[in-house]
């Protein structure tokens, strides 16, 4: 996997993180899929709809990567959209699909270690220092 590839991933937290759903969605390719604990999803639209009700901050731990597929390990916070509060938080891992320089896929799991085994990467394919 090429850096720019890497550099799309966190581009696209840097998006979410800032609530920029139209920036979110030109770093996202147009048929991106989406999973998570609500089930699968796909589209441009879909993702900025989500940015809009999830109230969500996701701050990558660490990322490891192979082929076109970035996992990231994230802090994710939920907050309350009325008062801003925190309302939830756990550590969760995203499998990143990146295709012609876009996210292509953004799959949720609950733990870094079911996020690797469905990406097919290890330990051993950590990247950076995080």
């Amino acid at each position: 996997m090429s850096a720019p590839d890497l550099e799309a991933v966190l581009a696209w937290h840097e998006a979410l993180n800032a609530g920029d759903a139209e920036r979110l969605a030109a770093l996202s390719h147009p048929d991106v899929e989406l999973g998570g604990p609500r089930g699968p999803a796909m589209g441009r639209q879909v993702l900025k709809d989500w940015v809009g009700r999830a109230n969500i901050r996701l701050e990558p731990l660490r990322s490891f990567r192979g082929g076109r597929t970035v996992v990231v390990e994230e802090e994710a916070t939920w907050r309350d959209a009325d008062t801003g509060e925190k309302t939830g938080g756990a550590t969760v891992a995203t499998v990143f699909r990146v295709r012609d320089g876009l996210v292509a896929a953004v799959v949720r799991h609950d733990d870094l270690e079911d996020a690797l085994r469905a990406a097919g990467l290890e330990e051993s394919d950590r990247v950076g220092q995080g």
